[in-house]
């Protein structure tokens, strides 16, 4: 069983849902800016791909040869269990569905027509004006995305 099947079920590192932006090493940027993909600058002058991914079409990437450093990298809380056989492909998929869920309870919350990872971003942007239902929603919601997904790669504040 290949661990992609799980990737190709999930997406959330791409699609804007665990994080906001991938950071690029110099030598990137070229490859990625012939692909099409838009780059953003930071204000320390380092390179970005801001997420989601342009190069994401449904879950799958379609830069995956040129793909960053830090995507090659990547690997997710989640994966890292199915690798070592800590769940089975079911379980983790599971743990998938109801990351969605609860992304889309944010998007419910909110009054959302959108759905997906942009109210998750709308959400952060604007949580101490949330209301209280919004604000829990999208509190289970990174809690649930914390323990199963990003791990060692938590959010800051």
């Amino acid at each position: 069983m290949p661990l992609s099947t799980l990737c190709l079920h999930c997406g959330m590192c791409c699609d804007g849902t665990l994080f906001t932006q991938v950071p690029l090493q110099p030598n990137e940027s070229g490859a990625l800016t012939r692909l099409g993909l838009p780059l953003t600058t930071r204000e320390d002058g380092g390179t970005v791909l801001p997420q989601p991914c342009a190069a994401l079409e449904g879950r799958r990437c379609t830069a995956y040869l040129e793909r960053p450093e830090a995507c090659r990298r990547y690997r997710c809380q989640l994966l890292n269990a199915l690798a070592e056989g800590e769940v089975s492909l079911d379980e983790a998929k599971g743990v998938v569905d109801a990351a969605h869920a609860r992304v889309e309870a944010v998007a419910r919350a909110l009054a959302s027509p959108q759905g997906g990872p942009a109210p998750m971003r709308q959400a952060r942007a604007a949580a101490s004006t949330l209301p209280p239902e919004a604000r829990e929603a999208l509190t289970q919601a990174e809690a649930f995305l914390d323990r199963h997904f990003r791990g060692r790669f938590r959010r800051s504040g």
